[in-house]
């Protein structure tokens, strides 16, 4: 399994046999997630470790690092990852944290992490590109979902405007009531594994 180059938080990095947690990171189920959102970082054990592991670790806006994220602001057709803050009747709140560099194609280690989290909203008739009369906020998206989408208008003082028509975009991280990952069984559902309980979202198809 290949490192992520960024994370958000409840990515999955590797299993804890591999790795040692490091700062911005987490165990759980014997596996090590990210707690925040930066840039995934792999080194040496400290010399004060009992471990020989490498080290993992998550470097936050700020940190040193490739990309400067103070000067970036998102664009028309900027791919973006956000988190789901508020839904409403006719379109979801969001808060953009990481913006793809102009004219990338999808998320990628060019990518700068927002130090601070724009807001934005995506309408309802943005959500899918297909029977759009037919679209509810509460069935595609959930407070907490992370978000691929891409930048449609710079909007006004509501923030920017997204969309998440395209197939490769929506949903890629849901997590449950009780804080469990949902996993995608389609492009419309994701599913507790262990439970086998199923909620609706709009899934981005993975690349």
């Amino acid at each position: 399994m290949a490192l992520p180059t960024l994370a958000l938080p409840g990515t999955l990095l590797g299993p804890a046999s591999k790795y040692a947690p490091g700062p911005g990171t987490h165990i759980h189920d014997a596996s090590i997630y990210a707690s925040i959102v930066g840039t995934v970082a792999s080194s040496p054990s400290p010399n004060t470790t009992t471990t020989k592991l490498p080290l993992l670790s998550i470097s936050r806006p700020g940190d040193a690092g490739p990309t400067d994220s103070a000067n970036i602001l998102p664009e028309v057709d900027s791919q973006v990852l956000a988190r789901v803050t508020r839904l409403g009747a006719r379109f979801a709140s969001a808060e953009i944290l990481v913006i793809a560099p102009a004219n990338a194609t999808s998320i990628s280690a060019d990518a700068a992490v927002c130090s601070t989290p724009f807001t934005a909203q995506i309408r309802r008739e943005d959500i899918r590109a297909t029977e759009k009369d037919k679209v509810t906020v509460q069935d595609s998206f959930r407070v907490g979902d992370l978000i691929r989408a891409v930048v449609i208008s710079l909007g006004d003082q509501g923030g920017y405007y997204l969309s998440t028509a395209k197939n490769e975009l929506g949903v890629v991280v849901a997590r449950g009531e009780g804080g469990e990952v949902l996993v995608p069984v389609s492009w419309r559902e994701v599913k507790d594994l262990r439970t086998g309980r199923g909620e609706a979202r709009k899934v981005a198809k993975p690349f």
